[in-house]
């Protein structure tokens, strides 16, 4: 186990605590919000947008996102977005 995917300020110590399972899954839940108004704000919706439950299911809670399944325009326009974001960048390099 690694500790790139704990919260800020967690240790790889063996099993969490109750307070710290639920912790990492709120915070999960609010990376899917924020993941989920960004793409809005630049028109993508991805319906599918979730945690993926079994991951919640760790005996140290690593919840994953889930990007699920979109349609072909859908796809389309978050490679627009995020080639234009692309060519912004670049410009200001």
């Amino acid at each position: 186990m690694n500790s790139e995917n704990l919260p800020e300020g967690k240790a790889v110590t063996g099993k969490w605590d109750a307070r710290s399972a639920a912790e990492s899954i709120e915070d999960g839940e609010a990376t899917v919000r924020e993941l989920r108004e960004a793409l809005a704000r630049a028109g993508v919706v991805l319906p599918s947008l979730r945690l993926d439950l079994i991951s919640w299911a760790y005996e140290t809670p690593r919840p994953l996102v889930e990007f699920g399944r979109c349609t072909v325009g859908t796809a389309r326009k978050l490679i627009a977005v995020l080639q234009e974001r692309e060519k912004e960048a670049s410009e200001e390099r």
